[in-house]
């Protein structure tokens, strides 16, 4: 089971809490990002109703809908848990979500399109654009001084490598 479109990944279930059903959850980015939301989706099990949550480094704790002890809890341990992208929090001007890149025209300083990122990629230390490239699925490092998120009105409109950006990164022969 995938997650359904538009959702973005929060982070994954690192197992139970508590006798009452919690499940800590390990989060990818800011854990004040899930204190309003109102459900998450389940990787393996579908939308779940938030009951409540609580901070706990690296993560938080929740309790869901219809998971009461323990044992409920336990076999959540490694799921991956996502939000709708409709259900996070706004954010202050001139931030953004991972989920906002989606879409963007990847282009190089001179303003020549170079492909559409389709994703992005928490890879642990360091985040990852997946991007399209002459029908190629390619990673490049989200990273300054490679990756410069542009953006207008305090949303992000394009992404622009950098002529810091090691050469190479779209293609195997190191040609740009």
């Amino acid at each position: 089971m995938t997650a359904p479109a538009d959702t973005t990944r929060l982070g994954y279930f690192l197992g139970p809490h508590g006798v009452q059903g919690g499940i800590k959850l390990y989060v990818l980015g800011d854990a004040g990002q899930i204190l309003s939301l109102p459900r998450v989706y389940v990787e393996g099990r579908g939308w779940l109703r938030i009951r409540r949550v609580d901070p706990l480094a690296p993560g938080v704790a929740l309790q869901l809908a219809g998971i009461t002890d323990r044992e409920g809890a336990e076999p959540l341990r490694g799921a991956n848990v996502y939000a709708a992208d409709a259900d996070l929090p706004g954010l202050e001007e001139g931030s953004f979500y991972y989920h906002d890149l989606r879409g963007l025209p990847l282009l190089n300083t001179a303003g020549t399109v170079l492909g559409e990122v389709s994703d992005v990629i928490d890879a642990g230390p360091q985040d990852l654009l997946v991007v399209q490239h002459a029908g190629k699925e390619f990673l490049l490092p989200l990273q300054a001084p490679y990756i410069d998120v542009q953006t207008e009105a305090g949303r992000p409109v394009r992404v622009v490598m950098t002529e810091d950006a090691p050469a190479g990164l779209l293609d195997d022969d190191g040609d740009q």
